[in-house]
Order: structure tokens, then sequence, then C-alpha cells
């Protein structure tokens, strides 16, 4: 019998039979959300403490256990052939498992709906008629509006029946995209279920080209480490970093549908202001420079310059008797607390110490019987105090960075044999800044102010960190990010044709390095579900001068018709034109993204106003009412609409600093369409698409 999909005006039994057993799951898990909400913990906590996180724990489960009417309880079924972990038992009949979102029990505790990330449920992605997996029959299901209205089998043990590619799959891949991000947990593919499923402690790289979903497999693989490996990240903390706002807000849907409430998102500035307050921004050159890995060494010599070795020996005082430290005997100490390159803090703490330790051994000799306390004691002595002082002066990061920006001299001490005497003078403020606090900071003076502030004392690590859209950061960006999971692991997803900032990545080599993670597992994403065929064989027209080297998308989509690029006749025209193709687009289903060069928006807002069109900012949720969204083409990244109008792709490309990365950029805008794309150009194309 083929693979084949069973529409609901059939009204065969099986249909019938499986919206019983998700009516059934739904009652399932309502009770089971009642159970939580009346859980009384007044009789099993000691204290208020223990209530308190207890009762947070309830809340959360609580949370986790809601029922979401738009996304469906289970989206697939295994029929094994035999008992799971019996397979070898002869004449067992195979069991039956509905795979969902999160796991579904009744009330006797047996299973309703498994967890997609239990391992009973991975044959569900990776089961293939060459490889069945003890599979007899894997069936999908489809979904209207929250209802189950088909389902289609695949019985990968009949040799009779042809494979064929499913057909709720692929209308799945192309449901039109309303509001935010969805998950992709019915549709995940082999390769990207092999990513997703990688184990917590290796580091994972995923180079993937637009549409080839190297994000939602980035979140999905949190929520699967969060799954198998709980109570370990409960404790360490997982962290999502976009590269914007817009981006976080468009992906903040996708860990909630799958019941994953706890992980935080952040921008890399957001990690690196903590402490300061940008106010300003850097020209590219400086921003190039002030980015580079060199900037580290520049940073820890400026550090260390501040610990001089001691002129005069330590004479502390107890009592009536006076204890003498010579000044030898404490460079010494130095000399061994450099050497082991611990961090300044750590050492600025633990040199009085070290002083208070040669007295104790004095006192020792002397016959006298000291413990710790009297060690702390001596440490905090006003003697030893002010020896620390002046050998190993505390530092704060923000004013070692100003100094470093604001006096010549200083920075070209440490920048000796680093920087070139013209990277020195494009970082060097022009009118210095009076104080750290009144500073006009910019990104990339955070990035150093976090280098610093973490050469001074340890920045905290989290258990496992995804860090999306990566080709775009800085080697000290990356230091910074990789800092936050240093004694964790990460998930660093990007696309090399994509980086679009003037200190982009040029080898995921070289990023891995900067991350602190050179043993991490690069693997390359090369078919594209949501970017039809035609759309990305056109912009792949730019990969070899944006990116020579690197493999294109090859999309599985065949979506005839879906691209046109017209030219209109004159600059003064291309506004309405702009706008009657926004109205064109506008009359099919799903959302619509017009993305035009920064500099072009207000005069397209106002086009759009004057024909009484409302729209949207990028990140803002579009809706049934609301579908269409103007956005500058510096904040495309990442986003993605069922159709996509593009202007003047010119004036994009110009836009930025250099041609190649107004390439980028324009790659970028031509990839964001996932139903159609339409170019509209008064001036010449680019001579690499013409």
């Amino acid at each position: 019998m083929p693979a084949h999909a069973h529409e609901s005006d059939t009204t065969t039994d099986p249909l019938a039979h499986e919206r019983a057993h998700l009516a059934a799951s739904r009652a399932a898990l309502r009770a089971m959300r009642e159970d939580a909400q009346a859980l009384n913990i007044r009789d099993v906590t000691a204290n208020w403490v223990n209530a308190a996180v207890l009762q947070a724990q309830i809340a959360d489960r609580i949370k986790s256990l809601a029922d979401l009417s738009h996304t469906p309880l289970f989206f697939g079924r295994l029929d094994y052939l035999h008992v799971v972990g019996a397979a070898q038992a002869e004449g067992a009949e195979g069991e039956q498992f509905y795979i969902g979102r999160r796991h579904v029990h009744d009330a006797d505790g047996d299973p309703m709906v498994i967890d997609w990330r239990a391992p009973v449920s991975q044959p569900f992605y990776r089961a293939s008629r060459k490889d069945p997996l003890d599979v007899g029959q894997r069936r999908r299901f489809g979904y209207t509006g929250g209802e189950l209205t088909a389902y289609e089998d695949e019985h990968l043990t009949d040799p009779t029946e042809a494979a064929q590619t499913s057909k709720l799959l692929q209308a799945e891949i192309e449901r039109p995209r309303v509001g935010p991000m969805r998950d992709i947990v019915a549709t995940i593919q082999p390769e990207q279920d092999e990513i997703v499923r990688s184990e917590l402690g290796g580091t994972v790289c995923v180079q993937g080209g637009p549409g080839t979903g190297k994000t939602a497999v980035g979140l999905h693989r949190v929520a699967y480490l969060l799954y198998a490996h709980r109570e370990r990240l409960a404790r360490t903390g997982t962290l999502v970093i976009g590269p914007n706002k817009s981006f976080l807000h468009y992906i903040e849907q996708v860990l909630p549908a799958l019941g994953e409430l706890e992980v935080k998102q952040a921008t890399v500035d957001d990690l690196v202001t903590a402490h300061v307050e940008v106010r300003s921004t850097d020209e590219a050159r400086a921003a190039v420079v002030k980015g580079d890995a060199r900037m580290a060494e520049v940073l820890r010599r400026a550090i260390r310059s501040h610990v001089t070795m001691p002129a005069e020996p330590v004479m502390v005082v107890r009592g009536s008797r006076r204890w003498r430290v010579p000044a030898y005997e404490i460079e010494e100490m130095v000399k061994e607390l450099l050497a082991r390159d611990m961090r300044y803090g750590a050492a600025h703490e633990a040199l009085p110490l070290r002083i208070a330790h040669a007295v104790l051994v004095r006192m020792e000799e002397a016959g006298e019987a000291p413990d710790d306390r009297v060690q702390n004691a001596v440490a905090r002595t006003s003697a030893v105090k002010a020896a620390v002082k002046a050998i190993w002066p505390a530092v704060d990061p923000s004013k070692l960075v100003l100094r470093l920006l604001s006096d010549p001299e200083f920075l070209a001490a440490h920048a000796d044999g680093l920087l070139s005497e013209d990277e020195q003078k494009t970082i060097l403020w022009t009118k210095p800044a009076r104080s750290a606090k009144s500073a006009k900071w910019s990104a990339a003076d955070a990035v150093l102010i976090d280098e610093a502030a973490d050469l001074v004392a340890r920045t905290h690590s989290l258990g496992h960190v995804v860090v999306d859209e990566a080709q775009d950061l800085s080697p000290m960006q990356y230091r910074a990010v990789g800092r936050r999971c240093s004694t964790g692991s990460a998930t660093v997803l990007g696309d090399l044709a994509q980086g679009t900032t003037p200190w982009s990545t040029q080898s995921w080599e070289q990023a891995l390095h900067h991350l602190g993670k050179s043993d991490a597992v690069v693997e390359e994403l090369t078919a594209g579900f949501r970017v039809p065929r035609e759309v990305i064989a056109y912009a792949s027209r730019l990969l070899p001068v944006i990116s020579p080297g690197l493999a294109a998308v090859e999309s599985v989509r065949e979506s005839p018709g879906s691209l046109s690029v017209r030219e209109v006749a004159g600059a003064e025209a291309l506004d309405a034109a702009v706008v009657a193709a926004c109205e064109e687009s506008l009359t099919h289903e799903g959302s619509t993204g017009l993305i035009a060069a920064d500099a072009r928006i207000p005069a397209l807002a106002q086009a759009l106003t004057a024909a009484g069109h409302q729209y949207l900012s990028p990140g803002e949720e579009t809706s049934a009412e609301s579908r269409l969204t103007l956005v500058p083409a510096s904040l495309a990244k990442g986003l993605e609409y069922d159709y996509v109008v593009l202007d003047e792709p010119s004036a994009v490309v110009d836009g930025e600093p250099d041609e190649r990365t107004g390439l980028r950029r324009l790659y970028v805008a031509l990839t964001r369409a996932v139903s159609g794309l339409i170019v509209l150009h008064a001036a010449p194309l680019p001579e690499e698409l013409a």
C-alpha cells in the first residue's frame, strides 16, 4: 500500500480513532496540570526557603503543562515491529508510540504522548527504508487550526511500497508564516536530528546557508540538551545569543512551545554592557582594530604593567614584637604569582596572605603557635596593605581601557610589536573623556572592558551557550562569548556568505580558535527547505564573489514563478512600483516583508502611508490583520517572510562601507523569502546578478 494522505471528509475509522486519542491526550494533559495545581507543600518543606524554591518549581511545572491550542499535541506515530527493548522476543507484538512536543501520561502513568526528545522517538526522524530501525509504520498527522484533519502512512518494511516525498511534511514546511518563528519539531530532517542530539560535552559549529534550518536546529538542540541533562543545566544555565533584539523577539516563542521556559536570551552587547552604557559608534576602521584578537594581549600587558617589584622590606608589628620580610623574598612571591598567570584580582587577594604566611613561619621559628586567624589578622595590617597597594594595586577595568584609548604613550608601550602606529592612531580618542563614567563608550569598547574585567576576575561560565549569526562576530566578541562557556559547551550557528560586518569571520577554524573551542565539530547543512529553488539559485550568483569555495544551498522546494525581477523606468516611478508590488504580495496568504537599503526606508514609509498601508517594524509580530513589515536591510538577517519585495539592490550594496560587505548584505536580503520574491530596480543591477 503506498504512502498516502487521508482527508477528513473520508470519515474513515482510523481518523476518528486518532481524533479520539487526541481528545483523550488533551484531557490527560489537563489532569496532569490540575494535579500540579493541587499539590500541597505545607507538610513537606522544613523552612520558608525550601517552600519558596519548591513553589517556584511547581509554578514552572504548571506553566510547562499548558495546552497550546494552536500547536498540535502530537504530530506522528511510530508502530514498532517488536516490543522496544526486547526486539529479539519471538512473536512479540510491536508497540505503538505517539510522538509530540511533550510527554503526556494517563491516570495510571502509562504514556499517551512521548516527548520528541526521548530515545524511543528518534526513529521518527531517522528511520528509512534502507534502515527502518525496527519501525514497521511511520504515521504523520496533518492539522488545520489545531484540529487533526489528515494522516499519512509510510510502511518502511513493505518492499512493494514506493518511496515518496511526504505531502504532509512538505505542507508543514511550506505553511504560510504569520507571527513569530515556529518550532520545526514535526519536520526535523535526519541530518538536522544528528546535530540536535549531539552530546552536551562537545561544541558543534553549524555552517548552513539560507533556509537550511540552522537557527531552528540550534534551538531544538537546547531543548534536547535540557531534556537529556536537565539537572546539570538547571545548575549551570543555558543562554541563546542572537544578533539583535528584533531577531530575539522573532525566535522567543520556539522554546516555550517545546516546554522550555528557563533559557535566557541576549545579544553580545547585552552581555558586555552590564556595567557600561554604550553611547557612541566607532568608524569601521577603529571597530576592526578594537575587535582584533591582538587587543587581548595589549590589555594583558597593560594590566600586568601595574605590578612593580618591591624596593623595601615589610615590617609587621604584633604586640611588642616586629617581624621583617625582606624585599627579595616578597619579589620571589610576586614572580611566582606572575609565572602562574592567575587572574590579576586573584593574585591581588593572594599576595597579602603569602606575605602573612612568611610572617607566621618566622613566628613559629621563634617558638610561637599562630593559627589561621593570626595569618588573616597579619594580612590585614596596615604595613601589609600598604605594601600590596604599592606592589600589586587594584585595577578598575573601565579606567584601564579609558587610559589605553586616551593616553598615546601608555597605548604605545603596551601595543609595541602588536599594533602599527597607524592602528594605534585609529583607536585613540581625539577628545579623551575626563572619567570612565562620563566616557562615550562604543560597543567595541564595552567588549574591551569585558576582556579587562575577565583578566581581573574570572567570568562566570554557563553549561551551554548557543550563538546564532556567529559569522558577524569579531575575534574579541568570540572571546567574550567563549568566556561565558569556558567550562561548558556551545552550539555555533552561521553562514560565512552572510557575514556583513567589516570584521566578519573568514573561516570557522579561526572563529572557533577565538571562542576557545578549537576541537569543535563543524557540520554543514546544504539542503534548503524554506527558500524556493529559483530564488536561492538567483542569490547564489553572488557566492563566487562573497564567499568563494562555499557550496551553494540545494533547495528541495520546486516553486515555479517564485522569482520576478522588474526594471522600473526612472527613480520617480520606483516608490509607486514598490507599493504596487507589496499590494500584489498581500493578495497571497502569509506575511510580506518590504526590504530596502536603510537610507531608502523613510521614503518608502511615506509612500506606504500615503497609499493607506499600515506596516510593522522588524521584530513586531505579524498577525492576520497586519501582515506587512518594512525592513531596513541591516536588520533583515535571520528573519523570513512568505513574500519579499526587494527595493533597489544597488542601493543595498552602496549602503555598506565596501563592495563585498554590500554584496553579502544583498545576499541576505535576497534569501528572506519563503514563497516568492519580487526584485524592483531603477538603477542597473549589480553585475554579478545581471
